[in-house]
């Protein structure tokens, strides 16, 4: 394990970040480093019982574990973050229904004369050796075990121009995307704005569906190890995430239809980039093949991504096999710690 540089940390509260932007670093990584974090839930903990209403003992949603300021990177670089593991660190979580919060709900942006949503609590137990979750209905007496698949809801880095965005807001810096894309084996490719990236995560789920509808997962604290690397001279525009199977581009925009554009725009230009095909043709293949989930339909910012299966790509290898050798890192590291 000599070979593999590996920095822990478990941040105090106080040192929780509200922000992406504005925050000075918790410490200094360089690429090549892996790191063993613990991030808190969206409530930082608060929200344990269904008498712990949001709204009375929140302030502020979304601590961030970091920001980390990576050695030797500045604008126009891009960073580089592999997700080895994400695994619950309770064996409890929470969601709630909020008001004014939410995809089927009036909001402070969508306004109508309905009375918001009453605010409740669901608590989920979690059993990690079996990897499921349990819901269980406030009214009524249905209960129904759900697989786990853990996922990082806020992963991002310093805005440009000096900007400090909410951890509520997802946009071209990443933040609060809440795709389950953003699971154990992702690597997730990010533009860097400021010297140092100063990127941080958080937002745990345990699980979540797709587009996050009631606007809360089941929300949980995480052990997460990933490796950081940086690709110099090479600028990302807008998220991108990379799995065995798949490259995907991720947009964050309001309408929702703005969203679909940035992601698919995205990778159409990332085909373009990779394997130099005429832009209109790579438009049609992208048109033919793509996969689109929507992430999220209750942020500040609505995010949707656009995958593109490897299969029918002219090669498997992009950002220079980046994916590759950091999984086989994260494997190196599996093996040490005799992990599955």
């Amino acid at each position: 394990m000599a070979d593999l540089p590996v920095v822990t940390y478990r941040p105090d509260p106080s040192e929780y970040a509200w922000t992406f932007g504005g925050v000075e670093p918790v410490m200094k990584v360089k690429p090549g480093d892996i790191l063993e974090l613990w991030t808190d839930d969206c409530f930082g903990g608060l929200v344990r019982g269904v008498d712990d209403l949001p709204s009375q003992l929140i302030t502020a949603f979304n601590p961030q574990t970091g920001p980390f300021y990576v050695e030797g990177s500045g604008p126009g670089d891009t960073l580089a973050l592999h997700l080895i593991s994400i695994e619950p660190a309770r064996d409890w979580a929470v969601s709630t229904t909020f008001p004014l919060f939410g995809a089927l709900t009036s909001t402070l942006r969508t306004v109508t004369l309905q009375e918001p949503l009453p605010e409740l609590v669901w608590v989920y137990e979690a059993d990690r050796s079996r990897r499921v979750v349990r819901y269980e209905a406030r009214n009524g007496d249905y209960s129904v075990e759900l697989p786990m698949d853990p996922m990082h809801g806020t992963v991002g880095v310093a805005p440009a121009f000096g900007e400090a965005r909410s951890t509520l807001v997802p946009d071209a810096h990443g933040g609060n995307m809440d795709t389950p894309e953003m699971r154990a084996g992702t690597t997730c490719f990010i533009g860097v704005n400021v010297e140092g990236a100063m990127f941080s995560l958080g937002d745990g789920h345990y699980r979540q569906g797709e587009g996050e509808v009631c606007g809360v997962a089941v929300e949980g604290a995480m052990d997460t190890v990933l490796i950081v690397d940086l690709i110099k001279g090479r600028m990302t525009p807008w998220p991108r995430l990379e799995d065995h199977a798949y490259i995907m581009s991720t947009g964050s925009a309001r309408p929702l239809e703005d969203a679909f554009r940035i992601a698919h725009g995205d990778l159409v230009h990332w085909l373009v980039e990779e394997f130099a095909l005429e832009a209109l043709d790579a438009y049609q293949l992208i048109s033919q093949i793509c996969e689109s989930p929507v992430a999220n339909v209750c942020d500040p910012n609505y995010t949707f991504v656009a995958k593109a299966p490897k299969r029918y790509l002219p090669s498997s290898e992009v950002y220079a096999s980046a994916h590759r050798r950091l999984r086989e890192t994260a494997q190196a590291y599996r093996a040490e710690r005799g992990l599955a």
